[in-house]
C-alpha cells in the first residue's frame, strides 16, 4: 500500500514538472502577435526584412555574463534573467531580441571559476562591431539592455563613443528611471533589505524563470555581507572596491527568495521595457541630431556660433 501511496506521489511530482515545464516553454517560445519570432536567431532572411519593419527599425541587446553568482545560482544568471525579460517584453511590443549576449566586463571575478572575462580591446571590438552589422542590416535604433550590474561604467562609455565616428544608426543604453508603486510592493515583499548579487531578488527572479538551476539550500553556505575592508577611502573609486566589500561574489541573502517575489519583479521589468522600445520606436530626434552633429564636426569652423 504505502509502495502504491509513493509511486501515485511521485507521478504527481512528475506530471506537475512537466506541466511546469510546458508552461514555462510556452511563455517563452510563443512568437509575437502577426507570427513573427521575437528571436533574432529564430527569424529567415526573407521575415528578418519583415521584423525589422515591424519593429519600426529597432534591435534590442540584452547583454548577460558569466559569473559566479553566490554558491546557489548558475553562472548564466545576468544572461538567463535579462533575455526572460527581453523576450517577454518584445512579444508586448514587437522588437528583434539578438542572441546570447555575454561579452560583459567582469574582471572583478577573474578569482572565482567559471567566470569569463575577455579582455578589454576584444570586449569593445564585438559590441561596435555587432552595432555595426546590425546599422548595416538595416536596425538603425539598437536598444542595449544590461542585466549585469558590472557594465555601468562600460556601457555608458561605449554610447559616448559613438559621436568618435559618423553612424547611420543610434545606440541607445536602457536606464530604467524606476516604478515608484512597484517597488514598494517589491519592498514589502521582501524579507531582506540588503543585497544587489545574487540576492533575495535575483535569486527570486530566477526562481520565477529557471527553478530547477536555482539551490537554495546552498545559499547560505558563503556571507554576502559587506566587508567593508576600503572605508578609510571614502572619497576614491579603486578597481578593487568589489572584491574589498563582497570577495565571495555575492552581496545580500538569497536564502528567503520566493518565486512570488520574482514573478512581480520581472512583470515591473518587462512593463517598464515594454515603455521604452514603445519610446525608442516613436523618437525622431535622435538619429537627426547625430547627423547634424557629425556634418559639423566635419568642419567645426563653419559651424555657427
Amino acid at each position: 500500500m504505502a509502495k502504491n501511496r509513493n509511486l501515485a506521489v511521485l507521478f504527481l511530482s512528475l506530471v506537475s514538472a512537466i506541466l511546469l515545464a510546458a508552461s514555462l516553454w510556452g511563455q517563452e517560445a510563443k512568437p509575437a502577435p502577426g507570427g513573427l519570432p521575437v528571436r533574432y536567431e529564430e527569424l529567415t532572411a526573407p521575415d528578418f526584412v519583415r521584423a525589422l519593419e515591424k519593429s519600426g527599425g529597432t534591435c534590442l541587446i540584452p547583454l548577460g555574463v558569466i559569473e559566479k553568482h553566490g554558491p546557489h545560482l548558475p553562472l548564466g544568471t545576468d544572461l538567463l534573467n535579462v533575455r526572460l525579460v527581453a523576450v517577454r517584453a518584445a512579444q508586448q511590443e514587437y522588437t528583434i531580441v539578438f542572441p546570447e549576449y555575454f561579452f560583459s566586463q567582469i574582471f572583478e571575478a577573474r578569482h572565482q571559476p567559471g567566470t569569463l572575462a575577455y579582455s578589454q580591446k576584444l570586449m569593445w571590438a564585438i559590441l561596435e562591431e555587432t552595432c555595426d552589422e546590425l546599422g548595416r542590416n538595416g536596425a538603425k535604433k539598437i536598444i542595449l539592455v544590461s542585466g549585469h550590474g558590472g557594465n555601468s561604467s562600460f556601457l555608458p562609455y561605449f554610447c559616448q563613443a559613438q559621436l568618435a565616428r559618423r553612424r547611420d544608426y543610434a545606440v541607445y543604453l536602457y536606464r530604467p528611471t524606476g516604478d515608484p508603486k512597484a517597488e514598494e510592493q517589491i519592498r514589502k515583499m521582501r524579507k531582506t533589505t540588503t543585497g544587489g548579487h545574487a540576492d533575495e531578488e535575483e535569486t527570486a527572479v530566477m526562481l520565477a524563470n529557471r527553478p530547477e538551476l536555482v539551490h537554495l539550500d546552498r545559499a547560505k553556505n558563503q556571507s554576502g555581507a559587506d566587508q567593508k575592508r576600503l572605508t578609510e577611502l571614502p572619497d576614491f573609486y579603486t578597481g578593487i572596491w568589489w572584491y574589498a566589500s563582497f570577495p565571495n561574489h555575492s552581496a545580500g541573502d538569497g536564502s528567503p527568495a520566493t518565486r512570488e517575489l520574482g514573478e512581480l519583479v520581472v512583470e515591473n521589468e518587462v512593463k517598464q521595457l515594454v515603455k521604452a522600445i514603445q519610446e525608442v520606436k516613436k523618437d525622431k530626434a535622435v538619429l537627426e541630431l547625430q547627423k547634424r552633429f557629425f556634418d559639423e564636426a566635419e568642419n567645426p569652423l563653419k559651424t555657427q556660433q
